[in-house]
Order: C-alpha cells, then sequence, then structure tokens
C-alpha cells in the first residue's frame, strides 16, 4: 500500500470513528481480505476505537501490531455492557481471530450428558454442551479420567448403562444382564428397582459427581434411619452400605481448604509469546481436577487474555462455583459476577485474594501453569529434535515442520476414500484433517486413487499451503505416481516419501519383517534406488509411523461411516413410505443407523418430516416383537433383516 493509499485509508477509519457513538457495545477489526482480526467489548465504543488510533495507542502490547493490518472497522451497539459480553464471547468463537485468545469449544472435551425427562436415565459421553433441558457434567480433560469416574459411580450408583435397544431386548427376554449379577446394575429393566428408587439413585450420583457430597450424605442418612424405623432392614443395609462407600471414596480426596465451598481457582503463566492457563476445581473443599489451556503467539496483555478465558470458560452451561479466584485484577469484573448471578440464581464472587487460604490456591494455581509450561517446552524441543533427526535420515531440503500424508481405503477393491492428516512440529493438527470420496478410480485401483485424491490437493494450493514434507501409505509405485501427479501440475519443490512395511522374503510372503520384536518399515524416496531402512526404535521411523497410523486409521473411520450410511440407506429402501427426503432427515436428526436403532419411538416422532405413523413402522422395523423374530428365523438378533449397527 502506497503512503497515499495508507493516508486515505487512516482519514477514512477517523471519521468513521468520530462518528462512533458513546454506547456500550463490541466492536470488530478487520484485514484487507475481510478476516477479523481482533474482537473487543467497550462501555463507549467511541472512546475505545479512537484509544487505539491516538498517538502511541492505550499502552497495550498487542497496539503496534494490529493497528497496521486494519482495514475494516464494524461495531455491534448494545444496551448494556453485559450483553456486549456475551456477544464478544459468541464473536469470538464464530470468527477465531488471530489476535484474541480462545478457548477451545465445549465439543473438544469429554462430558457427561443425563437426561432426566427419559423413564431410566443413564450417563452417556459427550462432547457437546447444549441447552436441551439435559443435565451435563464435566468437562473431562482426558477420557481416562472420565471412564474412572463412571466407574466409581457405577459402583456407588448402579445406574443402567446399556443403549435403549439393548435395555428393551433383555426387557423382551425377562431377565438382567451380567452387571446386575456383580451389583453394578439395579436392572430397570426387569423392574427390580422401582421407578422412585432408581430416581434417588439418578440424583445422588449427580450430587456426588458435583461435589455435593455433605447433602448426599445428609440425604442418605436421612433415608437410612427412616427405613429402619419403618423396620425395612434390608432396604436399611443397601443404604448403609452405600453411604460407607461414599465415605471411604471421598476420605481417598485430600482436603485442601477447610472451608465447604465450591471455588474454581485460576493461574496465569507467560514465557514470551507462549502462555498457560490452569484451573483447579475445588469443591467442598476438596481439589477435584483441574485443566489446562495453552495458548501461542500471544499479543494481548496478561489481564486482557485472563478476562477473556474466564468470560469464555463459564459461557455455555458449565456449573458455576460459588467464587472464583484470579492473580490479578481484569477489566469489568462487576459485568462478569452479574452475568454469573443471572444464570446461577446466586451470587458468584470473584476475588483477588491477598492473603491467607484463598491466595495459598491461587499459588497452586500458578505453580501448577508453571510446570504445565515447562513440560510443553520440553515436549515441544524433544519435537523439534525429532524432525531435525527425520530430515538428515531422509536428506530434506528443509525441516519437515509440516507433514502431510495420505492414505486409500476401500473394500474388496470397491467404495474408494482417501484420508489427509497433518502434523506440525511433530503433532497432530486436527484443522488440517481432511476425507476424500473417490469418484473416479476403477474397481481396486490404488494408484488411480491416489492421483485423484493429490490432483485435488494440487488444486488448492493457492489457499492451502504445500507441506515440507507429503508423506503416502505405500510403496515405489506409490511414490511414482505422485511424482507424476505433481510433475505434471509443474511442482517440483515438494519433498516426497513413501513409507510400507518390510515383508518376509518368499513368494507370496506377507509376514512384516521384525527386528528386535519391533516391525520394520522401508522408506522409499524419489531419485534414490533403495530403501531406506531406519532402526526400528529410531525417534524419526516413530514418527512416520505414528503419521502413517494416524491417517491410515481416519481413512478407515471414514470408510466405516459411509458403510453405515449406505447401510441406512439401502435398509430403509425396504420401508414403504420412508423416501429420500425421510431418510435424509433420519440421518440429520440422529447421524447415524445406530442412532436410529437406538432410539425410542417417540425420538423418532420428533425428527422433523417423521409422522406418527412412520416412527411406529420404523420402531417396530428395528425392534420386532419375539413372535416376529421367530417368524423370521432369526433366532435372537436384534433385526429380522440382520442389519449391521
Amino acid at each position: 500500500m502506497s503512503g497515499e493509499e495508507g493516508s486515505r485509508l487512516e482519514e477514512s477509519l477517523r471519521e468513521r470513528i468520530q462518528g462512533l457513538p458513546a454506547e456500550p457495545g463490541v466492536y470488530l477489526f478487520r484485514d484487507a481480505g475481510g478476516q477479523v482480526l481482533y474482537v473487543g467489548k467497550a462501555q463507549s465504543l467511541r472512546a475505545r476505537v479512537r484509544s487505539y488510533f491516538t498517538r502511541g495507542g492505550d499502552g497495550r502490547h498487542r497496539i503496534q501490531s494490529l493497528v497496521p493490518r486494519i482495514r475494516e472497522l464494524e461495531v455491534v451497539v448494545t444496551t448494556n455492557v453485559k450483553e456486549a459480553l456475551l456477544l464478544e464471547n459468541q464473536l469470538i468463537k464464530k470468527h477465531h481471530p488471530r489476535f484474541n485468545v480462545g478457548l477451545r469449544d465445549d465439543k473438544n472435551y469429554l462430558g457427561l450428558r443425563l437426561d432426566p425427562r427419559v423413564r431410566h436415565p443413564r450417563f452417556t459421553e459427550t462432547r457437546r454442551f447444549r441447552r436441551d433441558g439435559a443435565t451435563y457434567l464435566g468437562p473431562y480433560t482426558s477420557s481416562g479420567a472420565l471412564r474412572e469416574t463412571l466407574h466409581v459411580i457405577q459402583k456407588l450408583f448402579p445406574l443402567r448403562t446399556c443403549t435403549d435397544a439393548v435395555f428393551s431386548s433383555y426387557r423382551r427376554k425377562g431377565r438382567p444382564c451380567l452387571e446386575h449379577s456383580v451389583g453394578r446394575c439395579a436392572a430397570p429393566c426387569c423392574n427390580r428397582i422401582s421407578d422412585e428408587a432408581y430416581g434417588e439413585l439418578v440424583d445422588g450420583a449427580v450430587l456426588f459427581l458435583r461435589g455435593r457430597v455433605g447433602d448426599l450424605v445428609r440425604r442418605l442418612r436421612e433415608q437410612m434411619t427412616a427405613a429402619a424405623a419403618e423396620e425395612r432392614f434390608e432396604e436399611a443395609t443397601r443404604l448403609r452400605d452405600r453411604l460407607l462407600a461414599i465415605e471411604r471414596t471421598v476420605e481417598r480426596q485430600a482436603m485442601i481448604s477447610t472451608r465447604l465451598v465450591d471455588r474454581d481457582v485460576f493461574g496465569l503463566v507467560r514465557q514470551g509469546d507462549r502462555i498457560e492457563v490452569q484451573v483447579l476445581h475445588v469443591r467442598q473443599g476438596k481439589l477435584l481436577g483441574n485443566s489446562t489451556h495453552s495458548f501461542r503467539d500471544v499479543r494481548l496483555d496478561d489481564a486482557e487474555v485472563l478476562a477473556s478465558v474466564v468470560a469464555q470458560f463459564y459461557d455455555g452451561d458449565r456449573d458455576l462455583p460459588r467464587e472464583v479466584l484470579l492473580p490479578f485484577e481484569v477489566e469489568g469484573p462487576e459485568t462478569l459476577e452479574e452475568v454469573w448471578r443471572e444464570r446461577a440464581g446466586r451470587v458468584v464472587r470473584l476475588l483477588v485474594p491477598r492473603r491467607g487460604e484463598r491466595r495459598q490456591l491461587v499459588q497452586m494455581a500458578l505453580r501448577n501453569a508453571e510446570l504445565a509450561l515447562e513440560e510443553r517446552a520440553r515436549r515441544e524441543r524433544s519435537h523439534l529434535e525429532t524432525i531435525e533427526v527425520l530430515q538428515q535420515a531422509l536428506r530434506l531440503p528443509r525441516l519437515p515442520r509440516r507433514i502431510e500424508c495420505y492414505d486409500i481405503s476401500h473394500l474388496h477393491g470397491a467404495m474408494h476414500v482417501g484420508s489427509r492428516v497433518m502434523f506440525v512440529d511433530g503433532l497432530p493438527h486436527k484443522n488440517g484433517y481432511r476425507r476424500y470420496k473417490i469418484r473416479d478410480s476403477g474397481h481396486g485401483d490404488d494408484y488411480a486413487a491416489i492421483r485423484e485424491v493429490l490432483r485435488r490437493r494440487v488444486q488448492r494450493l493457492d489457499q492451502d499451503p504445500a507441506p515440507d514434507l507429503l508423506l503416502l501409505d505405500g510403496g515405489k509405485g506409490h511414490l511414482n505416481t505422485a511424482n507424476a501427479v505433481l510433475g505434471d501440475a509443474g511442482i517440483t519443490e515438494i519433498p516426497l516419501a513413501a513409507i510400507a512395511k518390510e515383508r518376509e522374503e518368499g513368494a507370496g510372503s506377507s509376514r512384516v519383517r521384525r527386528h528386535g520384536g519391533l516391525k520394520r518399515e522401508k522408506v522409499f524416496l524419489l531419485n534414490v534406488k533403495d530403501p531406506v531402512i531406519l532402526l526400528a526404535d529410531s525417534p524419526a521411523l516413530l514418527l512416520l509411523q505414528r503419521v502413517r497410523d494416524e491417517s491410515h486409521r481416519f481413512a478407515i473411520q471414514y470408510h466405516r461411516k459411509l458403510r453405515s450410511q449406505r447401510a441406512l440407506r439401502s435398509v430403509l429402501d425396504e420401508l414403504p413410505g420412508i423416501g429420500p427426503a425421510k431418510r435424509q432427515a433420519l440421518l440429520r436428526g440422529l447421524g447415524s443407523l445406530q442412532q436410529v436403532r437406538a432410539a425410542s419411538e417417540e425420538e423418532l416422532a420428533r425428527i422433523p418430516k417423521i409422522t406418527r405413523a412412520d416412527a411406529a413402522l420404523l420402531y417396530r422395523f428395528f425392534h420386532p416383537p419375539p413372535e416376529d423374530r421367530s417368524s423370521e428365523g432369526e433366532g435372537d438378533s436384534e433385526s429380522p433383516f440382520g442389519v449391521e449397527p
């Protein structure tokens, strides 16, 4: 941009700023391509936006690199700062601006969902926290932590774990499953527990998971005393055993606070442009868990980062504690407290403690954040060393920081699909994953499938930059095919490699050769006659194997999804009145054949375009009564048509 054009643009922006209202709202800065650079909120839009363009800016670190990129300004006026805060969070999640920090969306975390509207509800794993009337608990930072939690819950509160289809199957058979015999299910399918008693189990499990153990223990003691007074000794014994089990479980949790208050404690540490935020979840004085949030290339000040993280952290259906403890002051604490009070229906205090027990908790969060940042830096150094070794081993012209790997999957030569995975600095980069439905290749022709996938990849090089290494799951033929595609497009600067398992010598042998118990691999390079054989425990080979295996997994996952959709379409073709529009509605509403099979008649009827009669037909199709099963000669199979889930 010339100096004259820059002056005109700056003058245009200044004129626009002078016309901004002195009211609360949200402002968006965009670059020359229309991409959102930054989203902010303000009590006075005119004063806040003007501060960016005054001499020296407003003193914040990001101004010197943000302002020169601004080409467009957009504002949204709100009634008050509270509405501006909520809108800011939504716009950050929508646009992912470069100069903001954004937490991962709730769909990337694991959580537990329980729908109290179902007659016999159960906990299910989920990655989406919705406002649909169900109870959501979490998030959990790992699948291991979630499953360990479920394991404890099943011992204390034996709720059902089976799907609706399996539940209906045992109900028809009239006998409970093995889980009941080992005391991990109350068997509501066979009426071994009343609806009221099952509801009490559900309430107890929710109280336990929310950390309200004191309320739960008091409730169980009252129920046990009442049962004993009414001479229901067997029930009193069960309640006593459950109470003892809960107390033993709670004893194993360390008490870190003498005040039995629910708190979330935030700690933030910075190293250059990298930031680590640690959140400790303290419930009833006990540390129940923690979550870590990592950010890199951060150009915001610490206070602004923390304010944004805290606001986004509680944007949704996450349970709010009584206190939120921070290591330093942030802008607009009163607005946050007002939003939280409306959501929780009670006071939620935002505190910056200076001394005492609360300050000790903040110091603990800060120390954990420091350790997490050090561990992340150590891992990144290790990954960098690995890709340096890989560069030397494959004689690559540049450091392979960005690796793409392609794989083809098919079923006996049919239904070809392709996959691309991307690793950046030795770690999976999920935003770079792609799936390809192969359209033009012949039956069983992997080379034609590779040609089609790479031609489509080459066409997008202007929007999707080339990798430092393009890896193929295959041998010399796959490598030459890829080289031909790139050569036809006039591309010579992308390094190519292919990796394949080394086989035992001998005609027709398919056995993988091993060395020291580890599989051996061949790595094929262009213009190199013999394959490169890396040591089986070489970090470079382990990285290549990990990339290749991830690509293979991703391709197979897509292939299974397409087979499931095809099975659903072919199965539903058998039903009168279920045409393409209704099949599409079922797919959109439930997502897969498994979900259609597991859905109740009421759930099916709630799908758009599915009438009550359609729902009854579908439910009977997937859950025929015993007499229909025997007439089909399928014994105990779950469908007279033998449909696979």
